[in-house]
């Protein structure tokens, strides 16, 4: 598990500290051909590079955020290396602005996926002494997933609307606040009901799920890695 852990940090490093590391190097080989006031265009990298230094502190056993920061970092490299060579005079990369956009996207976004199946592949019980959060998606219910977290667990969706409140679309307990965890096997023809708003309405299909009873309240969570999410929490209950 240790060498694992190594493996993730690294690619988590490299996509919260590399990529703006690397696009610092670019930029300022870049500056070396214009004048002074060029070198002006450093302060993006830069900037980068201080706020992944201080995110990666924050999400480093958070894998909910590696693909945003890895797209957003890989975006903004893909237009700083193609833009830039204008404030020295050079204007043909500029045509490649949006392919570059792109595959900077893609790029940070693969690199977070791989981190976060480094860290997943495959699951082991070992992860529940690990810090880190694991992510469970809900079968048939688009966007809304169990967050397990090292103290607490989470059941979150995202906003599709503006207008939803944060404190409408996630609902967390302390895991010492939890007083039962079983597995069920659905059939596809219940009514299910959750106390936080769902984007989609919940599409019902056969197979395992979790029920969850926390604080008064009973969740059924369709979720075919039933038994794992359940072993996993167990664990971290007993340790809690």
């Amino acid at each position: 598990m240790e060498q694992r852990h190594r493996r993730v940090q690294r690619v988590v490093a490299g996509i919260y500290l590399g990529i703006p590391l690397v696009l610092l190097v670019i930029v300022a080989w870049i500056s070396t051909a214009g004048s002074p006031a060029a070198w002006a265009g450093c302060l993006v990298p830069a900037g980068m590079l201080v706020l992944g230094w201080v995110q990666r502190r924050r999400h480093r056993y958070q894998p909910r955020w590696w693909a945003g920061v890895g797209a957003l970092f890989g975006a903004l490299s893909g237009l700083t290396v193609t833009l830039f060579p204008l404030a020295v005079g050079v204007w043909w990369p500029a045509f490649l602005a949006l392919p570059a956009l792109l595959v900077g996207i893609v790029a940070g976004a693969a690199l977070a996926r791989y981190a976060d199946r480094v860290l997943l592949v495959p699951v082991v019980p070992e992860l529940a002494e690990t810090p880190y959060e694991l992510i469970f998606r809900l079968r048939g219910l688009q966007l809304t997933a169990v967050l397990l977290g090292a103290d607490s667990v989470t059941i979150q969706s995202r906003p599709v609307l503006r207008s939803q409140s944060a404190g409408d679309l996630a609902k967390t307990y302390p895991l010492s606040s939890i007083t039962g965890v079983f597995e069920a096997a659905l059939s596809g023809v219940e009514r299910l009901k959750f106390p936080i708003a769902i984007p989609h309405p919940p599409i019902v299909t056969e197979g395992p799920a979790v029920i969850l009873q926390a604080s008064g309240d009973d969740w059924v969570l369709p979720t075919n890695q039933a038994s794992t999410l359940i072993d996993l929490l167990n664990r971290r209950r007993s340790t809690a």
